[in-house]
């Protein structure tokens, strides 16, 4: 007894058309590969980037406190201002103003001290260096003159 295989029915059962969708889709097989491929692709380059950033905090992390051998020559000779040991502990202790006199505000910049000191009729701002104590700067308001424009 011999069965005779139709080629047509044989090929039809076993695979698709390549403009088939697949069932439940509106994607191809080809389609839905290259999406997997595309899907992996990214994965990889993701996981890459996070390597990448990773590296970069760990080589960072391990220049901290390391001076090269161009800028040790430079610290040695000129102190940088913001490693500076500070003046001991009160350097500014006191600072005399008239016995009438009135501190009416105060304003802290890094170092600075300024004061607005009113007595009398007569008002000063006073810049004091917090480092060292001396008094760097000291500004009248004249309340007679005119507004400055």
């Amino acid at each position: 007894m011999t069965t005779t295989v139709d080629p047509e029915k044989s090929q039809a059962n076993t695979t698709r058309p390549a403009d088939e969708r697949i069932e439940g889709t509106v994607f191809t097989p080809r389609q839905v590969g290259m999406l997997k491929v595309a899907v992996v692709v990214m994965g990889v380059m993701l996981l890459a980037g996070l390597a990448a950033v990773i590296a970069g905090m760990i080589f960072q992390a391990s220049k901290v406190g390391k001076k090269s051998a161009a800028e040790a020559p430079a610290a040695a000779a000129a102190p940088d201002p913001v490693a500076m040991e500070p003046v001991a502990s009160g350097a500014l202790e006191a600072l005399s103003i008239p016995g009438d006199a009135q501190v009416v505000s105060m304003s802290l910049d890094g170092h600075f001290l300024a004061l607005h000191v009113r007595w009398r009729d007569d008002a000063e701002i006073v810049v004091v260096d917090m480092r060292t104590g001396k008094v760097v700067s000291r500004l009248n308001i004249d309340k007679g003159a005119p507004p400055a424009r």
